[in-house]
């Protein structure tokens, strides 16, 4: 690297690396997402322990993953992923998301075995998914979370012929609720709730 090499940073840009403040707030902020998405997953544990909910014995053994990050997009996130079963090829996952600058949301992602178990089901209940304002995933990444128009799309956009034709191209299917940042301190509330009705239209 060249000895001549010279950092340029604009007005507020200097100010912001000359305040510690504003990076121990965002700590602050990402710590306390973490311990509200730990307290969900404890939420959402006993209805599921107490039997109050049906799912495969293999994902309801399964223990809550909470992970964080600073570059989805190029912004901090924090991720519960919970109740899920991560494989390869075969995934079920209902996962809360906090993305910093945009929003929450609540996914149900589910790929190999378990769309072919729960597909039908979902497709029977989805009118009740229009109903909490659910969008589908229609991009071919699954790993996108972004509710740009190119990955997710109203379900109340959609006829069932679209759904299903949606649904016949990818060997996956995702749904998807968002929330505002300014209902933070509803969200505990407001993300189990949603996580017990993505569960709801799995059932027969």
């Amino acid at each position: 690297m060249s000895s001549d090499t010279k950092i340029t940073l604009s007005a507020d840009e200097l100010q912001l690396v000359s305040n510690r403040d504003w990076i121990l707030t965002k700590r602050s902020i990402m710590d306390k997402t973490v311990n509200m998405f730990s307290h969900i997953a404890e939420t959402v544990q006993d209805r599921i322990l107490s039997k109050a909910v049906v799912l495969p014995e293999e994902i309801r053994k399964a223990s809550p993953k909470i992970t964080k990050g600073e570059n989805y997009l190029g912004l901090p996130y924090v991720i519960l992923d919970y109740p899920a079963r991560l494989g390869k090829a075969d995934i079920f996952a209902i996962r809360s998301m906090f993305w910093w600058g945009n929003f929450y949301s609540c996914t149900l992602h589910l790929a190999g075995i378990y769309k072919l178990q729960f597909e039908a089901n979902i497709m029977k209940h989805i009118q009740k998914a229009e109903q909490f304002g659910c969008c589908l995933c229609i991009n071919e990444d699954p790993w996108q979370h972004h509710f740009e128009p190119e990955n997710y799309q109203a379900i109340t956009a959609l006829k069932i012929s679209d759904i299903n034709a949606i649904l016949a191209q990818q060997n996956f299917m995702k749904l998807a609720v968002k929330f505002p940042l300014q209902h933070v301190n509803e969200m505990p509330g407001i993300l189990a709730q949603h996580i017990l009705m993505m569960m709801d239209l799995l059932q027969d």
